[in-house]
């Protein structure tokens, strides 16, 4: 059971970036309603499930929702300048390298050779999925007309978006809250954080109104990814997490009607592949 709900994470986060690409808005109106949304959905289940929540609680919470408004307003502006077929897996491949070496070191999630054995066999599957899934073709270069694309700039905001997302997940590990008391407290975080990347760029329109939606993905997605890392650890967890690469790599070519050469698509399927073993084999060793 407990797989099952790791894999819940996987649709709904491999949604988001095909549904903020299709309601439009820069990078910081994203991540704003994003946080909106999810800030809609938390006190929702604030009321439902009358958590107690005390100061350490709301602390932790929020200085964790901060962390995370920095890593998803990078990887919305990752996204803006590669693409989302390319800009979701290269950040998912770079979340995957720190996550799992800080759950597996740090935390030691894993403790016998056979653990790092397939571990690190199922981490380089993963890794060479999300490599193959953003790489391009050097001999010809697909038309396109979003003349926002910039590798160099994308790559940038995906190194700060990646520490922001390792701190947010080294927060909730090593705090170990119970994740339905935690909920509030980090989306107030999280929307917190939003309202200072927005803060004299962004008016409450409806750019900022349409992508709420997402931010009901991302709750959905993130009390499910929290529940998992207490009953399966940080390593595994995040990991089968990630693999919504397949949805969002897929969605941004056949759903947003993002440009692959056919070698690039090629490029794209065997990508997914390994990230679908990458993730059996995870979960086959939590399991065994």
């Amino acid at each position: 059971m407990s797989i099952l709900i790791a894999l819940i994470p996987m649709f709904a986060w491999g949604s988001i970036g095909l549904v903020s690409g299709k309601m439009k808005g820069d990078a910081n109106q994203q991540t704003l309603g994003m946080t909106l949304g999810a800030f809609v959905f938390s006190v929702v289940v604030f009321f439902v499930t009358k958590p107690t929540i005390d100061g350490w609680i709301l602390l932790i919470g929020l200085l964790a929702g901060i962390c995370w408004a920095v890593g998803q307003n990078g990887q919305f502006h990752g996204m803006k300048y590669m693409g989302v077929s390319v800009g979701l897996p290269m950040s998912t491949g770079m979340q995957l390298i720190l996550s799992t070496v800080i759950g597996a070191l740090f935390f030691g999630e894993w403790t016998q050779m056979r653990d790092y054995f397939l571990g690190t066999t199922a981490l380089i599957l993963l890794i060479a999925g999300a490599y193959l899934t953003a790489r391009k073709d050097g001999d010809k270069a697909p038309d396109t007309e979003n003349k926002m694309l910039d590798f160099a700039k994308g790559f940038r905001a995906l190194i700060y978006s990646t520490v922001g997302f390792g701190a947010y997940m080294v927060i909730i590990t090593w705090a170990g809250i119970d994740p339905v008391a935690f909920v509030l407290p980090q989306s107030a975080g999280m929307l917190l954080g939003a309202s200072f990347f927005a803060f004299g760029k962004t008016k409450l329109d409806a750019g900022v109104w349409k992508n709420t939606v997402s931010g009901l993905l991302w709750e959905t997605g993130n009390i499910s990814m929290l529940l998992t890392v207490q009953q399966i650890g940080l390593a595994v967890g995040f990991s089968l997490s990630q693999m919504g690469i397949i949805i969002s790599t897929l969605g941004g070519i056949f759903f947003l009607g993002e440009k692959k050469t056919k070698k690039e698509f090629r490029y794209v399927v065997i990508g997914c592949l390994l990230v679908i073993f990458g993730g059996i084999l995870l979960g086959y060793m939590k399991a065994a």
